[in-house]
């Protein structure tokens, strides 16, 4: 095999192929890039057994061939070369060598024909949507998936199409996020659960364009990313999903409009005086025209007033600061509506057309914090 490609397309390339690479893993061809080159094109494939992704590089094909290289040191190698033609040749044994300029590199590197291939996915049916879109959904709503493994479907989020509107929905035990938006023409139903995994480095590969498309595939055990020249395959997680309809009420006794940008700046400042791993709740009490925000730990106390529209009772009510932060940051909107019930009820964070909902749940308050 030879071929010759500029530095900067093969380090995007890599970029995009070490998404996939496992960390650990007891099969050692899975740490490798395959580079395919066999065909009218070089491809560059990773493969963990979960997640898989294959792009197109471009450049240009002296010889066909394939191998697989170790990725990280294929990628190490390709980020110090200057900024100029890169040559990459092997021979029958499968040793590579690299060339740039006056640098000249020789990797032992396996067979194509033992790497993982990709599962060959059906393209009956594709969803597309703006890159700008898709990764501002996931932005919107992977902050709150389960870190841990007790409940895999908590560490993926639901994909749900219905009515001719995508759904996507995350949950950790302790809040919901759910973002919707109305699709351009007609869809089947579905509804599956991708790992948060997938979704994280989908969204750091997305150009995040408007005007780039994304077409989105589905199987029963898959779903399949297609995007400038990159197809990223994963495996779905099985089971189904939590019926979180029952969970979203529209009653409430209290309803918040406030400054989203005040309001996050102080519970930021609130958070100064809680050491990382502290449970200390923020306390809120809400009154005519004012909000409250109280939090006492041992570095300190603060206590800060800001105005607000109010409908509804008076409540007090206790939440973990990061919860809020989370919601607030990812909202786009200059004055939020918060809906409450009562200081053991979630709290909904949403906006009239619903476009994005939060729920999260409030902690207990002692009486000598609320007051």
């Amino acid at each position: 095999m030879k071929i010759i490609c500029s530095k900067s397309n093969l380090l995007k390339s890599v970029n995009i192929s070490l998404k996939a690479v496992p960390s650990k893993t007891t099969m050692p061809i899975l740490e490798c890039i395959l580079m395919d080159a066999t065909t009218n094109q070089i491809k560059f494939t990773t493969n963990d057994m979960e997640l898989g992704i294959e792009t197109i590089v471009d450049g240009h094909i002296e010889e066909k061939g394939m191998v697989a290289l170790d990725a990280k040191i294929f990628y190490e190698i390709i980020r110090r070369l200057p900024d100029n033609d890169v040559t990459i040749t092997t021979n029958s044994n499968y040793v590579a060598t690299i060339t740039c300029e006056k640098a000249k590199f020789t990797i032992p590197g396996k067979a194509g024909e033992d790497f993982a291939y990709l599962p060959v996915i059906e393209k009956d049916e594709s969803l597309t949507l703006s890159q700008f879109t898709l990764k501002e959904m996931i932005r919107q709503t992977i902050f709150s998936i389960a870190v841990n493994e007790n409940n895999r479907l908590m560490t993926g989020e639901l994909f749900e199409i219905k009515d001719n509107c995508l759904k996507i929905i995350s949950l950790d035990g302790h809040r919901i996020s759910i973002r919707k938006m109305p699709l351009k023409r007609e869809y089947s139903d579905r509804k599956i659960v991708v790992p948060g995994k997938t979704l994280g480095e989908i969204s750091k590969i997305l150009s995040g364009e408007i005007d780039d498309q994304v077409n989105i595939y589905f199987t029963k055990n898959h779903i399949l990313f297609e995007f400038d020249q990159t197809m990223v395959v994963s495996r779905l997680i099985e089971g189904e999903y939590f019926r979180i309809d029952q969970m979203l009420s529209s009653d409430y006794d209290t309803k918040v409009s406030v400054n989203k940008k005040e309001f996050l700046d102080c519970i930021d400042r609130a958070t100064l005086l809680v050491r990382e791993g502290d449970k200390k709740p923020i306390v809120i009490e809400i009154t005519d025209g004012s909000m409250e925000l109280k939090i006492d730990s041992a570095m300190g106390s603060m206590n800060e007033e800001i105005d607000i529209e109010k409908s509804g009772k008076d409540i007090v009510i206790g939440f973990n600061p990061k919860f809020l932060i989370d919601a607030l940051k990812v909202i786009d909107d200059e004055v939020i509506n918060m809906y409450l019930m009562n200081p053991k009820a979630p709290c909904f964070i949403r906006d009239d057309e619903e476009n994005y909902t939060y729920l999260i749940l409030p902690v207990n308050i002692s009486q000598n914090q609320s007051r």
